[in-house]
């Protein structure tokens, strides 16, 4: 079992309000949405138990209490989880300010908590150091991008501009899978910026040289809609029975 996360904090940012479903979860946080019958927090925090992390920073805003319960109730003694919960809604790149304070580590890896993507943590970690750049951000190839939007690649490997959703029909191409490690430097950059959106305010802002991509073939699922939600356990639970 490999332990490249062992000494590397984790970030899941789960504060969001998850007004796109709702009306299908009714009280229930999204980090809490059944996904093969269990709690999508339950089923992330399994899979980064695989590559050996031992501190994990929760994110929390819209009903953090129910979370926080159900980390009282199924508590784990294999790892740490701190809850963090937000004063009111911060955005992606607000809530890893508000995060920081708590960060151990240099990197720390920050996930979306409405996102899988199942992929080698441990080589994003391996390219992330060979990289030298201050952030990197894992990239999936789909067949279609139209609804994530597009990340563009150069041939040296570093993220050289980003293209918002088009309506133009399906196009396969690389999307943002919600994942990245962020070194010191990169979490300064946040941190020096007022800008609530970590895709809009911080990557399409950073010059070119700064984010670091893996790219890969890799399964991808987001948990934000009511079909997507359908179809995340056959992904996840694909995964976990490796």
């Amino acid at each position: 079992m490999p332990h490249c996360l062992k000494t590397i904090d984790v970030a899941i940012l789960a504060g969001g309000l998850g007004t796109r479903i709702s009306h299908v979860l009714k009280d229930t946080p999204k980090i809490l949405a059944p996904v093969g019958g269990r709690p999508f927090l339950d089923v992330l925090l399994e899979w980064l138990t695989g590559f050996g992390v031992k501190r994990v920073l929760l994110g929390l805003g819209h009903l953090a209490g129910a979370v926080i319960g159900h980390l009282e109730e199924s508590s784990r003694h294999d790892i740490e989880v701190v809850a963090v919960v937000e004063p009111e809604p911060l955005g992606t790149a607000g809530a890893v300010r508000f995060l920081r304070p708590h960060i151990k580590s240099d990197p720390v890896l920050v996930i979306n908590g409405d996102s899988f993507v199942d992929a080698d943590l441990c080589a994003f970690v391996s390219t992330h150091a060979q990289s030298g750049a201050e952030a990197s951000m894992l990239c999936a190839e789909v067949d279609d991008t139209a609804r994530y939007g597009l990340v563009e690649v150069a041939e040296n490997g570093m993220v050289r501009g980003f293209v918002e959703k088009q309506s133009t029909g399906p196009a396969p191409g690389l999307i943002n899978a919600g994942a990245y490690l962020f070194s010191a430097a990169m979490l300064s950059r946040i941190e020096s910026s007022d800008g609530r959106s970590l895709e809009r305010d911080i990557f399409q802002a950073a010059p070119p040289g700064v984010i670091h991509a893996m790219r890969g073939r890799f399964p991808f699922i987001d948990i934000g809609t009511p079909e997507s939600l359908g179809a995340a356990s056959k992904v996840v639970m694909a995964c976990l029975k490796r």
